[in-house]
């Protein structure tokens, strides 16, 4: 093919522009090419969110992680309405992860950031297998720095007092939270038949756990004597309104700040200063961590020894052996505040 005066200049000028950058011409064209092919197959945002959610559904993902995708996706695709994910840049990823505001208006924390950047690097990811796009331009994006706060935890008094305020239909619960460690979406999935009282097991089944991983929880000896009065052969172990007969609990035992997950953090770090550093692998595994020593590192010296021996003996009187359950929350003051001053 002979080359006319016009494509003989057009050589020229590109391979000048090229020559500060040692590149030629089919580099250029090597480099350009894939681009133009990706644009050319890619889709809109919107396309790209639904196709996600489609195939995390028939892969069998948990309900509770299709719904973080489908809420950080669809608020993504609101801004980048129409546009085709070739073209999305790492500049506009950052700049709409920086613009990222609450209900109130005011700038999210670093963690939910990171969140969102997150579920953005699995879309892309998504996007870049399928051909949308040549690379995935959440990899280079800036993460938030997230200055990591103390674990806050209840003091064996605070759980005493909201063990002697809760409604009887909430005791499993607290019980199951503070003794057992489980999540507070995990103790809403549970059902009774998933409590082994006589092997002293507490199953948390794949599809109930946060981490989709099926995993056991040995019962404590103050823990099995909480449950014993209200465990039933099956049915669920929380009851309907457990969150708001939850904070009425808090309330009624004067605890002014609650703690984020107060329940498990407490379990942690009282579980870490009763058995030392030798617990914390079997803490990570009850936990459903993989990490031990990511455990150890968060919630070790938070309580002091004799204050997680008095945690431990936190439990309802008996007679005999046999379980008293307590008509009301008088009753069951001065039995929990006994066992809670002894020791082991």
């Amino acid at each position: 093919m002979a080359f006319g005066l016009r494509e003989r200049a057009e050589y020229l000028e590109c391979a000048e522009k090229l020559a500060p950058f040692k590149a030629t011409l089919r580099d250029a064209v090597n480099f350009y090419l894939p681009r133009l092919e990706a644009t050319n197959r890619s889709c809109t945002v919107k396309h790209l969110v639904d196709e996600i959610l489609s195939g995390k559904k028939a892969d069998g993902a948990s309900h509770r992680y299709i719904k973080d995708l489908k809420s950080r996706l669809n608020q993504f695709s609101l801004t980048f309405d129409g546009k085709l994910v070739a073209n999305i840049t790492t500049a506009e990823i950052d700049q709409w992860l920086r613009s990222l505001t609450d209900l109130k208006g005011k700038q999210v924390a670093p963690t939910t950031r990171n969140n969102f950047r997150r579920i953005l690097n699995v879309a892309f990811n998504f996007a870049r297998d399928r051909g949308y796009c040549i690379d995935n331009p959440v990899a280079k994006s800036a993460k938030a720095k997230v200055i990591e706060s103390a674990v806050g935890i209840l003091t064996v008094e605070e759980m005493s007092r909201l063990l002697i305020n809760a409604p009887n239909e909430l005791i499993p619960c607290i019980a199951i939270g503070a003794f057992a460690g489980l999540r507070r979406a995990e103790i809403e999935r549970l059902d009774w038949k998933e409590i082994n009282i006589q092997s002293r097991l507490i199953e948390v089944t794949a599809t109930k756990a946060k981490t989709a991983r099926r995993r056991f929880i040995m019962i404590k000896p103050n823990l099995l004597l909480w449950l014993k009065p209200y465990a039933t052969p099956d049915g669920p172990v929380a009851p309907p309104n457990f969150r708001k007969l939850l904070e009425r609990a808090q309330n009624a035992a004067g605890i002014q700040q609650w703690p984020n997950n107060a329940l498990r953090h407490s379990f942690a770090s009282y579980y870490l200063a009763h058995f030392k550093k030798a617990g914390a692998a079997e803490l990570a595994l009850e936990m459903g961590h993989t990490n031990a020593n990511l455990v150890f590192q968060h919630y070790r010296e938070l309580v002091k020894p004799k204050d997680a021996r008095r945690y431990w003996n936190i439990a309802p009187e008996s007679h005999g052996g046999k379980i008293v359950p307590f008509a009301n929350a008088a009753q069951r003051t001065n039995a929990v505040n006994l066992r809670s001053d002894s020791s082991t």
